[in-house]
Formats: C-alpha cells, structure tokens, sequence
C-alpha cells in the first residue's frame, strides 16, 4: 500500500473478553499454535495496517498496545469508540479476534476502497448479507457512536445503517464474490470467501476452523511458485 495511504489509516484488533461459550479469554485461545490476537495483529501487518488492540486487559499488553474501552460491557462496539477516540488516523480498520481465516489482501482492499470512496463507513456483503466485520470507520462517526452507546444501543449492524443516513451518505459495502473475481483479493490456497467470516466463539468452532486452515495450507510446490 503507498505510503500516503498508510498515513492515513489505522488498525485496531477487537480483543473482546472472557467468551462464556469459549470458557476463558478467546483472545488468547490458539490457533495454529499461536494466539488468536497475534494471528490478528499478524494479518493486519501483513495488510501494511499498523494495528493496536482495542480492549482493557493487561494480559495482552505483551503482544501490542491495548486500548482501554471507555464504555464498559459494550461488546465490539465498546471497543471500537476507545479505538476511535485514541487514534488520529483519518481512517479506522477494525478487525474481531476471532476471524482468523480473514486474508491479508481482503482488509488491504477495504482499506483502499475507504481511501478512494470516502465513505464513512465501509463493510462487505457476503451472499447479499451485510457483514458487519471487517470494518473501515471515518473519524467522524465516533460522536455518533458515542450516542448510539449512551443510549444503550451496541448494535453494530443497525449502527452500520444508520450513521451513514445521519451523515447524508449511505453505507458502502462492497460485494466479497464481486471482489474476489475481480482479482481485488484472495486467499492464498484457495479458500472460498464463506470460510473467511467464519468466527470462533466456542472451542468446538475454534476445532473446526483448524481443520479448514490445515486443509487451506499450500503445499511445498505451490508455495514456491508464490514466492519465486
């Protein structure tokens, strides 16, 4: 991504807490051996995104700079306003923990789409259904989200709908399938885009994912020819 653009965008990992579907902190549960929050943060780097994490527990201080939440059990949006209200990008991507078979090259493109399109929030559609995660946000949505949580409201999906029509704009959501053909972005082994939005709430969906990763892997002769 040219440098131009990486100066105005941030990224920010939603850590979310102690999953009581997972048992213990899902950030810190392993996939692939590795924490979910590092595969997280991992995934944005490689997307040329300088990320933090968005959340208040001081374990995960080890693997980047954790954001606090300024409204407390308030779930991704909670997250999202702290993340909003430290960073002083112009631009905000935002990434749940708990998506680990995102590829790099799909947030790299919602953030050009952000960029050129100005739009004030920027999401996905998967087979005609919004996808509320992964997210670009301007700055100028963190007073409406503010609003939408004093009030009580930690939807994000209405949130999605509805800053964008207080802000005279309209949501932008880009078509993944439409994307994807266009040659925009992609898995490096193929995965179809239904598997990239798959979450891991509980330890049986964190199973399932690996089995999906270890079978995505490419083998030896085609990791070659990518890197050659």
């Amino acid at each position: 991504m040219a440098k131009f653009l990486l100066d105005s965008i941030a990224g920010f990992v939603l850590a979310g807490g102690n999953s009581s579907r997972m048992g213990f902190d899902k950030a810190l549960a392993l996939f692939d051996g590795n924490p979910l929050v590092e595969r997280a943060l991992l995934t944005l780097s490689e997307a040329e995104i300088p990320a933090r994490i968005a959340g208040s527990r001081s374990a995960l201080f080890a693997f980047a700079e954790v954001i606090p939440d300024t409204f407390s059990e308030s779930g991704p949006m909670g997250g999202i306003h702290a993340g909003l209200a430290a960073s002083q990008a112009e631009w905000n991507l935002f990434l749940p923990v708990d998506l680990p078979l995102i590829p790099a090259s799909f947030l790299a493109c919602l953030a050009r789409r952000a960029l050129h399109t100005g739009a004030p929030v920027v999401a996905s559609r998967l087979n005609g259904r919004i996808t509320p995660f992964p997210v670009v946000l301007h700055h100028s949505v963190l007073d409406h989200i503010g609003q939408l949580l004093e009030a009580g409201e930690s939807s994000c999906h209405k949130a999605w709908r509805t800053i964008p029509e207080k802000l005279g704009t309209r949501l932008d959501a880009a078509d993944v399938e439409c994307l994807v053909s266009c040659g925009h972005c992609h898995d490096l082994a193929g995965l179809p885009p239904v598997f990239w939005f798959q979450s891991a709430n509980t330890p049986i969906e964190l199973a399932n994912l690996h089995l999906i990763s270890k079978k995505r892997r490419p083998s030896a002769r085609m990791r070659a020819v990518q890197t050659s």
